[in-house]
């Protein structure tokens, strides 16, 4: 990756775009290393060994993937909006393991599915999973049961690869076994982990060579179409693209890399764990998402004009044109009467609900300002640029909550207690990570500043009874990572 560093902008460009007139590149592109390492845990490794006689044959190689989690420092919900969004890889992961059988069926074993009251071992016929006439929605079906419906991430590779036409079905059956220490529900992309390091180890053991950003896109179709969640796709390109230690800044138009962003040395990026789950297949992100999508379309009716991303848009048209056209709410039945459906494949407008679309397009816009500005100043990186970094996440997060109707009282209280200490503490700014409510609060801070999280965390605790993990470390994405086999 080219290294490039321009002074200012107001919106950075992707790399293969140019610079357009009158703009200029705000970040500083890392080249990236070809050296890599070996990066699959041992307790992982061991727990794959002892399936050997069960799922897995005793004589035959085992190929092994593995993906990251991440934190959203900073864009999260406005990904689906075209926003630059900036991630950071953590340490924390899943493995994929992969081997053929000999029969017909497709098999997913999870080392952590018992524990979650889920069924640990779930199996598929391949004429089921793969059939030519098959739909997403009768795949979708094959996981409808609860206690099964984690396996639609992993085995749902297969039937989209298949599906759109990436490779033939298989016509050996295969088993899949994974295990994760990323924390289910929290809000840091563990259905993203899940889903590239299964589909890297697929993709791997059919020889398929598919491109990275391809392989992202990929894992969406699979947790949109199959397991029914209306994400966009930062979170898939994260855990196949992130580079340890740096953030990876993507616009979202739909994946463009415009590269990794370096945080200065003595400064880093921490996660507090709020204890409360995380969710974007819930209510509430389905319909802000969803008023999001009628705003773009109330604003194309009024001004003639097709666009493609809400973000196109700066917080100066905002204010002087696109406030005065949007309705602050409108009712689903009224704005279909009016409109028709939206372009969002994702989700759909229900006639009997409200929807605040007026602050709901408003976040997106604002946000894409706010991730440049963000950008700029770690790219400056002394301390007054950092105090500017951390404030704009916290306007980052008061939008989220007052604009889009998300968050929760727990992470909010996390994000306050991290401000009250401040700066003169090392602890410079806090938001909510990735989209719903609940899950994870990504944290700037000094790189020194560990024993003030738990200052953080012993508070929260104290208040709500909750007990706050905290995230600290990096790793790269599975583009990044060899493939090992176990023989």
């Amino acid at each position: 990756m080219r290294s490039v560093k321009i002074a200012s902008a107001s919106i950075a460009q992707p790399m293969d775009a140019g610079i357009a007139p009158g703009r200029r590149e705000i970040f500083r592109l890392v080249k990236q290393h070809t050296s890599r390492e070996k990066t699959l845990p041992r307790r992982a490794l061991r727990q794959i060994e002892k399936l050997r006689g069960s799922l897995f044959s005793a004589g035959d190689p085992i190929l092994v993937a593995r993906a990251p989690a991440r934190l959203d420092v900073m864009g999260g919900i406005a990904d689906y909006s075209g926003s630059l969004v900036l991630e950071w890889p953590l340490a924390q992961a899943t493995v994929a393991a992969i081997q053929s059988r000999s029969d017909a069926l497709a098999i997913t074993y999870s080392f952590s599915a018992a524990d979650l009251g889920l069924e640990p071992e779930v199996a598929v016929p391949l004429e089921n999973l793969c059939a030519s006439d098959r739909t997403y929605a009768e795949v979708a079906d094959l996981f409808a049961k609860t206690g099964k419906s984690w396996a639609g991430y992993v085995l749902g590779c297969v039937a989209v690869l298949v599906a759109e036409g990436i490779m033939p079905a298989p016509a050996r059956g295969l088993s899949i076994a994974v295990c994760s220490d990323v924390s289910i529900g929290s809000g840091v992309a563990s259905s993203a982990s899940l889903e590239v390091a299964a589909m890297s180890a697929i993709a791997a053991h059919y020889q398929l060579q598919i491109e990275p950003l391809r392989l992202a896109r990929l894992c969406q179709i699979v947790e949109n179409h199959v397991v029914g969640a209306p994400c966009g796709i930062m979170d898939q390109v994260t855990a196949s693209l992130g580079r340890k230690d740096h953030l990876l800044a993507i616009r979202c138009r739909p994946h463009e890399i415009v590269g990794d962003v370096r945080i200065p040395d003595a400064y880093g990026v921490f996660g507090l764990v709020s204890g409360v789950r995380h969710s974007v297949g819930g209510n509430r992100y389905g319909r802000t998402r969803a008023a999001t999508f009628m705003g773009k379309k109330i604003i194309e009716a009024a001004t003639g004009q097709r666009t493609d991303y809400l973000t196109r848009y700066s917080p100066a048209d905002y204010r002087e044109t696109l406030h005065k056209i949007l309705p602050p709410r409108i009712k689903g039945g009224d704005f279909l009467d009016k409109y028709g459906r939206t372009d969002d494949d994702a989700t759909a407008v229900e006639p009997d609900v409200t929807y605040s679309v007026r602050p709901c397009t408003r976040h997106p816009i604002y946000e894409n300002a706010r991730v440049a500005q963000f950008a700029e100043c770690i790219e400056h990186g002394t301390e007054p640029a950092m105090m500017g970094a951390g404030k704009l996440m916290y306007a980052s997060h008061h939008s989220y909550g007052r604009w889009c109707g998300m968050g929760c009282r727990e992470t909010d209280l996390l994000v306050r207690l991290v401000r009250e200490l401040g700066p003169a503490h090392g602890l410079y700014g806090a938001k909510i990570t990735g989209g719903g409510c609940g899950g994870t609060v990504a944290v700037l801070a000094r790189a020194d500043a560990c024993n003030k999280l738990k200052d953080v965390a012993s508070q929260y605790q104290q208040r709500t009874g909750l007990e706050a993990e905290i995230l600290r470390g990096s790793s790269d994405g599975a583009a990044h990572s060899p493939v090992e086999s176990i023989n």
